[in-house]
């Protein structure tokens, strides 16, 4: 079985060049998949061919890195946040405007209304909405697009799993290249459907509010954890987008930010079944 894994935000390697980097994160890729693999563990270390497609290095010099503080957000990254906070059920009385001031109060109502810690919420909402505009916005977006592609041409994979951004880079590149075939899509705690923010953002365009299963892909199933934040709105990816094949929440959330860590989806048995029937 062939897998092409296209990692979400956070991965960053510093010191390493793409091909060093996109072997690091494999290899946590592969021990988080050695529990979820259909076949034995020896039999899956070898007939498994597991690989990452790595492209945060490309949007490093897209915009300001490095620095995960709301302070440094612009305007057109506190929008996509503001339009992430509507989402998530901010009261209307909870303002989340320009100033940090109103920003911070609407973080720490998430984070107490969801058990959260203050900090690690303002560093993760920084983080993840860096980056994401850094994709969304610049001349990055083709050439990370134009290596998942070449990764993916050169590969071959059966199965394309696909995280958090990852989801909407491998959901544009596999539209852009209907070349490539990949038997089976899975996307884990995809921000692909989130309203305001991504969607109406997506290349291609939704038409009349629906998006499309790219062309080359054969099935094509979404995973998403109940309390994951950024897989919002919950099933969405169903009302969103047409020929989605299962959409399957889970049913225990992971409490605090590991919802949305790559390695814990990646042992969830949903997918094991998904990979039993690709081994």
């Amino acid at each position: 079985m062939r897998i092409v894994g296209v990692h979400g935000v956070g991965n960053y390697q510093s010191g390493h060049g793409p091909d060093a980097a996109a072997e690091a994160l494999a290899g946590i890729w592969r021990k988080a998949l050695s529990s979820t693999a259909a076949l034995p563990r020896d039999q899956a270390q070898a007939e498994c061919e597991l690989s990452v497609a790595y492209y945060a290095d490309l949007l490093r010099g897209a915009a300001s890195q490095g620095q995960e503080d709301l302070e440094s957000l612009d305007d057109y990254e506190l929008a996509l946040v503001a339009a992430w906070l509507e989402e998530c059920g901010l009261p209307d009385a909870t303002a989340a405007g320009r100033a940090t001031a109103p920003l911070r109060q609407a973080l720490a109502w998430l984070a107490k209304t969801r058990g959260l810690g203050r900090p690690a919420t303002e560093w993760f909402v920084a983080l993840f909405f860096r980056e994401v505009a850094s994709y969304l916005r610049t001349p990055a977006r083709g050439q990370v697009r134009a290596r998942v592609a070449e990764i993916l041409a050169a590969r071959q994979p059966q199965v394309v799993i696909a995280h958090s951004l990852g989801s909407v880079v491998a959901y544009e590149t596999l539209w852009e290249h209907p070349e490539l075939r990949v038997d089976l899509l899975v996307t884990l705690g995809s921000p692909l459907a989130l309203p305001h923010a991504v969607f109406p953002r997506l290349q291609p365009t939704p038409i009349e509010q629906r998006g499309q299963r790219p062309p080359g892909v054969s099935r094509w199933v979404n995973l998403a954890d109940s309390g994951d934040l950024v897989a919002l709105p919950p099933n969405g990816i169903e009302r969103s987008f047409n020929d989605v094949d299962q959409d399957q929440p889970k049913t225990q959330p992971i409490h605090v930010f590991d919802f949305h860590k790559v390695v814990n989806y990646l042992a969830t048995p949903q997918l094991r079944g998904l990979l039993e029937e690709y081994a």
